[in-house]
């Protein structure tokens, strides 16, 4: 196995109370592509802003190889300094790289270079410092919430310029299928500690779940064990012998174990106050036409959204979706065309932009209004603390200002709030931003019990796979299309996903060696290679996953190291090797079943 480009031993960092990082690990070898994971506030951002050298452990060691090149993305760059974002993306560039890159990839992304940064919205500076830390191609990638502000059309463009790079990927974010495509080992930051499974995000879960069964049944036979040794203590000693005091030692040992376990955090137990049902028929918009100025934002839009129904608004940023949202539930009045609004129909509603909260406000005031420790949720009344645990606030937040929130602290609190709210139509603009995994679980659990009808505009493919039954999909110059089923069904009868909107490009902007090819115009023949590869590689390609997996059974062997190195480094080798094989032949396959089709043979 190729030596580490980058290494974390023993990492430990303290922040007022327990210990936020405690003997944390982290190893990066080339051509690795590793998922950090972890629960909002466990750590995972200061433990990749350690990785990255910009911030400096209590204890611990950092190793990096002085001849690897690293380039980190946080959660919000700063683009102050600099004239016009080319200039910003073209100072990340190290001398001998390719300067042509920054503006392949600026214009890749839908900017020009021109802009100045401080014109920007945050999605258009999540792109320049996108492109500035993929421009140099360095050895490694330290990327946190790549996908932040992005819409789908630039999250897909991204899974596939990371997939075509050398770079070795270490990175954070709540995008289930973007980790799923990206990744080929797990680190799990639970605890302060880390853990490492040598398999992609699609096996985490399950393999997380398993961890915390094994450590649930090792604290039942802790309990036991101290319960034997205290039954002991009271009724089998007549006298302090010297011979006991043994064994008195050991059972002081188990007690302070148990109060050195820290339990895993408890899920978040969500549930939305639901009115009384509206009526069968919600809404429906017949015609719908909106235009601001010379620019129409949707055109004759056409729905019926019945109770029950679960409705995610698609496209790419700008293509009008909070425009029809807000037209939908009556924001808005369209210029032509009818939108009915259902009986008894009461609404609530999750903002994408968080703008509901006031920062001046305590977490608890932002539920009660103020002057109250209670609030009223599906016509009970809960006490606050009680309601916010649920949320995972603890009880030193609730009188904490909403200003000291992290963003997915204030996802939290906004669900919190609507979901106190009775409603029968529950309308979440991005409702899975900056929430962790777990929670985005229990959302979904919360959405399924839900008798009301829900509206989403979300860009998180697996969310609405797993939560919507209808998709409402701009297709461009203002017009939405019904499309039955999630997202994954859509993109089947649609026979593409999202497509970027058009945006101004220089014309003279010259296109990088590494580029991805341009898609194949001229048609031509499958040849007697061609049909031969079609055939047999995909039997190739499952030989090739079979060996991967018996490697990394065999390299996660602790004891295979000490017990024959150069079985350890052959079995690295042949890793790494086969890992190459199998992405050349998955891509010489895809390239061939894509030609096929074209051809329609």
């Amino acid at each position: 196995m190729a030596a580490p480009l980058l290494q974390l031993r023993d990492i430990r960092l303290t922040f007022g109370g327990a210990p936020l990082l405690d003997g944390a690990e982290l190893i990066v070898a080339p051509g690795d592509r590793v998922a950090l994971v972890g629960r909002n506030g466990s750590g995972k951002s200061t433990l990749l802003k350690i990785a990255a050298g910009l911030v400096e452990a209590d204890s611990g060691e950092r190793f990096a190889d002085s001849g690897a090149t690293i380039r980190y993305l946080p959660q919000e760059p700063d683009l102050s300094g600099f004239s016009t974002v080319l200039d910003y993306v073209r100072d990340g560039l190290a001398p001998g790289d390719d300067g042509h890159r920054a503006l392949y990839l600026l214009n890749e992304l839908g900017l020009t270079g021109a802009e100045s940064p401080h014109a920007l919205s945050g999605g258009e500076q999540r792109r320049a410092a996108l492109a500035r830390v993929l421009a140099p191609e360095p050895d490694i990638l330290l990327l946190d919430e790549p996908t932040n502000h992005l819409d789908l059309p630039a999250i897909e463009w991204l899974e596939r310029e990371l997939n075509s790079m050398r770079s070795a990927l270490l990175l954070i974010s709540h995008d289930r299928r973007f980790l799923e495509k990206l990744s080929r080992a797990v680190v799990w930051l639970d605890r302060g500690r880390t853990r490492r499974m040598e398999r992609g995000f699609a096996q985490f879960e399950t393999w997380r779940d398993e961890v915390l069964a094994e450590e649930e049944v090792e604290r039942h036979k802790l309990d036991r064990q101290i319960a034997r040794e205290e039954d002991w203590l009271r009724y089998g000693v007549t006298a302090r012998r010297k011979r006991n005091q043994g064994r008195l030692a050991r059972l002081n040992d188990l007690r302070q174990q148990r109060r050195d376990q820290r339990r895993a955090g408890g899920a978040a137990e969500m549930s939305a106050a639901e009115a009384q049902g509206s009526g069968t028929k919600v809404i429906e918009a017949k015609n719908v036409s909106k235009s601001f100025g010379d620019k129409q934002i949707v055109r004759d839009a056409n729905t019926r959204i019945l109770r029950g129904d679960r409705v995610a608004i698609v496209g790419p940023n700008g293509a009008g979706k909070t425009t029809l949202l807000n037209l939908l539930t009556g924001r808005l009045q369209p210029d032509s065309g009818d939108i009915a609004i259902g009986a008894n129909v009461q609404l609530a509603w999750l903002d994408q932009q968080r703008a509901l909260l006031d920062d001046d406000l305590s977490v608890a005031d932002t539920l009660t209004g103020g002057g109250s420790d209670t609030l009223a949720v599906g016509g009970v009344t809960r006490h606050v603390a009680g309601y916010l645990k649920e949320f995972l606030f603890a009880p030193e937040q609730i009188r904490q200002k909403v200003r000291a929130l992290s963003g997915g602290e204030r996802g939290r609190l906004l669900l919190a709030r609507a979901f106190a709210r009775p409603s029968n139509l529950l309308v979440l603009d991005e409702p899975t931003n900056d929430l962790d995994l777990e929670t985005l679980d229990v959302l979904q659990e919360a959405l399924a019990a839900y008798d009301g009808t829900v509206l989403i505009v979300s860009h998180d493919r697996d969310f609405l796979d797993r939560v919507a039954t209808s998709i409402l999909m701009a297709e461009g110059d203002g017009r939405f299309t019904d499309y039955a089923g999630g997202y994954s069904d859509m993109v089947a009868q649609r026979g593409q996903g999202v497509a970027a909107k058009a945006v101004p490009k220089q014309a003279a902007a010259p296109k990088a060696a590494s580029a991805p090819a341009a898609p194949r115009t001229a048609a031509r023949k499958l040849s007697f290679k061609d049909k031969h590869a079609l055939e047999t590689l995909p039997a190739k390609i499952a030989a090739l996953e079979a060996e991967i997996a018996a490697l990394e059974a065999k390299l996660a062997d602790p004891a295979l190291y000490s017990r024959d190195p150069k079985a350890f480094a052959a079995a690295g080798a042949r890793l790494e090797a086969a890992r190459s094989e199998h992405e050349a032949a998955e891509h010489q396959w895809l390239e061939l079943e894509l030609l096929r089709e074209e051809l329609g043979a």
